[in-house]
Protein backbone atom coordinates (compact mmCIF):
# COMPACT_ATOMS: atom_id res chain seq x y z
CA UNK A 1 0.00 0.00 0.00
CA UNK A 2 1.26 3.75 -1.14
CA UNK A 3 1.44 6.44 1.51
CA UNK A 4 -1.41 8.34 -0.58
CA UNK A 5 -3.50 5.65 -0.16
CA UNK A 6 -3.28 6.03 3.36
CA UNK A 7 -3.80 9.37 3.33
CA UNK A 8 -6.39 9.31 1.41
CA UNK A 9 -7.92 7.06 3.63
CA UNK A 10 -7.51 8.23 6.60
CA UNK A 11 -8.85 11.55 4.98
CA UNK A 12 -12.11 9.76 4.15
CA UNK A 13 -13.18 7.35 6.65
CA UNK A 14 -13.75 10.42 9.51
CA UNK A 15 -15.51 11.93 6.74
CA UNK A 16 -17.49 9.36 5.80
CA UNK A 17 -18.57 8.66 9.20
CA UNK A 18 -19.89 12.23 10.48
CA UNK A 19 -21.30 12.90 6.30
CA UNK A 20 -23.23 10.00 6.88
CA UNK A 21 -24.56 11.06 10.12
CA UNK A 22 -25.37 14.31 9.35
CA UNK A 23 -26.83 13.41 5.59
CA UNK A 24 -29.34 10.73 7.51
CA UNK A 25 -30.44 12.42 10.00
CA UNK A 26 -30.45 15.64 8.97
CA UNK A 27 -30.59 15.45 4.88
CA UNK A 28 -27.83 18.37 5.20
CA UNK A 29 -24.28 18.14 4.85
CA UNK A 30 -22.40 21.10 6.95
CA UNK A 31 -20.42 23.03 4.79
CA UNK A 32 -17.65 23.19 7.09
CA UNK A 33 -16.68 19.37 6.76
CA UNK A 34 -16.70 19.90 3.38
CA UNK A 35 -14.76 22.77 3.42
CA UNK A 36 -12.27 20.99 5.64
CA UNK A 37 -11.94 18.19 3.61
CA UNK A 38 -11.45 20.26 0.83
CA UNK A 39 -8.25 21.93 2.34
CA UNK A 40 -6.91 18.92 3.89
CA UNK A 41 -6.91 17.23 0.52
CA UNK A 42 -5.32 20.15 -0.84
CA UNK A 43 -2.78 20.45 1.66
CA UNK A 44 -2.03 16.81 1.70
CA UNK A 45 -1.62 16.53 -1.67
CA UNK A 46 1.12 19.38 -1.99
CA UNK A 47 2.70 17.83 1.01
CA UNK A 48 3.18 14.80 -0.56
CA UNK A 49 3.05 15.94 -4.32
CA UNK A 50 4.33 19.37 -4.26
CA UNK A 51 3.14 21.74 -7.01
CA UNK A 52 2.03 18.56 -9.25
CA UNK A 53 0.31 17.33 -6.42
CA UNK A 54 -1.45 20.43 -5.38
CA UNK A 55 -2.41 20.74 -9.47
CA UNK A 56 -3.85 17.56 -9.59
CA UNK A 57 -5.69 18.33 -6.48
CA UNK A 58 -7.12 21.48 -7.58
CA UNK A 59 -8.06 19.64 -10.90
CA UNK A 60 -9.34 16.99 -9.00
CA UNK A 61 -11.83 19.22 -7.67
CA UNK A 62 -12.77 21.44 -10.17
CA UNK A 63 -13.40 18.13 -12.32
CA UNK A 64 -15.10 16.37 -9.63
CA UNK A 65 -17.25 19.68 -9.17
CA UNK A 66 -18.60 19.26 -12.93
CA UNK A 67 -19.91 16.28 -12.96
CA UNK A 68 -22.03 16.48 -10.28
CA UNK A 69 -23.20 20.05 -11.20
CA UNK A 70 -24.53 18.53 -14.34
CA UNK A 71 -26.13 16.23 -12.17
CA UNK A 72 -27.64 18.88 -9.58
CA UNK A 73 -28.87 20.97 -13.28
CA UNK A 74 -30.98 17.62 -14.21
CA UNK A 75 -32.18 18.04 -9.84
CA UNK A 76 -30.57 14.28 -8.97
CA UNK A 77 -28.12 16.30 -6.69
CA UNK A 78 -28.40 18.88 -3.99
CA UNK A 79 -25.71 21.60 -3.57
CA UNK A 80 -24.28 19.96 -0.42
CA UNK A 81 -23.68 16.81 -2.57
CA UNK A 82 -22.11 18.80 -5.76
CA UNK A 83 -19.68 20.26 -2.83
CA UNK A 84 -19.02 17.33 -0.76
CA UNK A 85 -17.69 15.24 -4.25
CA UNK A 86 -15.61 18.09 -5.29
CA UNK A 87 -13.98 18.10 -1.54
CA UNK A 88 -13.61 14.40 -2.62
CA UNK A 89 -12.00 15.32 -5.86
CA UNK A 90 -9.52 17.29 -4.19
CA UNK A 91 -8.69 14.44 -1.91
CA UNK A 92 -8.14 11.35 -4.81
CA UNK A 93 -6.89 13.90 -7.19
CA UNK A 94 -7.61 14.05 -10.92
CA UNK A 95 -6.53 10.26 -11.85
CA UNK A 96 -9.61 9.03 -9.67
CA UNK A 97 -12.08 11.46 -10.02
CA UNK A 98 -13.98 9.83 -13.09
CA UNK A 99 -13.55 6.05 -12.00
CA UNK A 100 -14.93 7.19 -8.12
CA UNK A 101 -17.75 9.06 -9.69
CA UNK A 102 -19.00 5.89 -11.43
CA UNK A 103 -18.47 3.84 -8.86
CA UNK A 104 -20.48 6.59 -6.64
CA UNK A 105 -23.24 6.33 -9.20
CA UNK A 106 -23.44 2.50 -8.63
CA UNK A 107 -23.64 2.67 -5.32
CA UNK A 108 -26.04 5.29 -5.21
CA UNK A 109 -28.40 3.28 -7.41
CA UNK A 110 -27.76 0.49 -5.43
CA UNK A 111 -28.99 2.53 -2.06
CA UNK A 112 -32.09 3.78 -4.24
CA UNK A 113 -33.27 0.41 -5.40
CA UNK A 114 -33.06 -0.53 -1.46
CA UNK A 115 -34.89 2.71 -0.83
CA UNK A 116 -37.29 2.45 -3.36
CA UNK A 117 -38.36 -1.39 -2.38
CA UNK A 118 -38.34 -0.30 1.47
CA UNK A 119 -40.93 2.33 0.38
CA UNK A 120 -42.76 0.37 -1.74
CA UNK A 121 -42.14 3.04 -4.69
CA UNK A 122 -40.88 0.88 -7.56
CA UNK A 123 -43.87 1.39 -9.87
CA UNK A 124 -44.12 5.18 -9.07
CA UNK A 125 -40.22 5.31 -9.38
CA UNK A 126 -39.73 3.65 -12.68
CA UNK A 127 -42.80 5.20 -14.67
CA UNK A 128 -40.81 8.30 -13.76
CA UNK A 129 -37.33 7.62 -14.82
CA UNK A 130 -39.29 6.44 -18.25
CA UNK A 131 -40.67 10.40 -18.09
CA UNK A 132 -37.37 11.59 -17.40
CA UNK A 133 -35.49 9.06 -19.80
CA UNK A 134 -38.37 9.90 -22.54
CA UNK A 135 -37.34 13.78 -21.65
CA UNK A 136 -33.66 13.16 -23.12
CA UNK A 137 -34.78 12.44 -26.04
CA UNK A 138 -34.75 14.76 -29.33
CA UNK A 139 -37.35 17.47 -28.45
CA UNK A 140 -38.45 16.05 -25.60
CA UNK A 141 -38.76 17.95 -21.81
CA UNK A 142 -37.47 16.44 -18.66
CA UNK A 143 -40.06 16.83 -16.04
CA UNK A 144 -39.00 18.16 -12.41
CA UNK A 145 -40.71 16.44 -9.66
CA UNK A 146 -40.87 17.56 -6.06
CA UNK A 147 -39.15 16.05 -3.48
CA UNK A 148 -41.31 13.39 -1.82
CA UNK A 149 -42.68 14.74 1.88
CA UNK A 150 -41.64 11.38 2.97
CA UNK A 151 -38.03 11.31 3.81
CA UNK A 152 -37.82 7.38 3.44
CA UNK A 153 -38.64 7.69 -0.45
CA UNK A 154 -35.22 9.51 -1.06
CA UNK A 155 -31.72 8.62 -0.48
CA UNK A 156 -29.16 10.57 1.41
CA UNK A 157 -26.74 10.97 -1.55
CA UNK A 158 -23.94 11.98 1.05
CA UNK A 159 -23.59 8.61 2.09
CA UNK A 160 -23.62 7.21 -1.74
CA UNK A 161 -20.81 9.45 -2.13
CA UNK A 162 -18.24 8.78 1.21
CA UNK A 163 -19.06 5.27 0.29
CA UNK A 164 -18.67 4.67 -3.25
CA UNK A 165 -15.23 7.12 -2.79
CA UNK A 166 -13.93 4.41 -0.05
CA UNK A 167 -15.00 1.94 -2.40
CA UNK A 168 -12.69 3.55 -5.17
CA UNK A 169 -9.94 3.52 -3.23
CA UNK A 170 -9.67 0.01 -2.15
CA UNK A 171 -10.68 -1.02 -6.01
CA UNK A 172 -7.87 1.16 -7.41
CA UNK A 173 -5.61 1.75 -4.52
CA UNK A 174 -4.74 5.19 -5.14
Amino acid sequence: MSNQFIINFALLIPLAAVITYYDVRYRRIPNRLVLAALVGGVAVNTVVGGWSGMRASLVGCAFAFGLMLVMHFFGAMGAGDVKLFAAIGAIIGMRLVLATFSVVLITGAVLAVFSMLRAGTARVTMQRVLLILGGLLPGGKSPRFPAPADRKQTIPYGVAITLGSLISLVIFRA
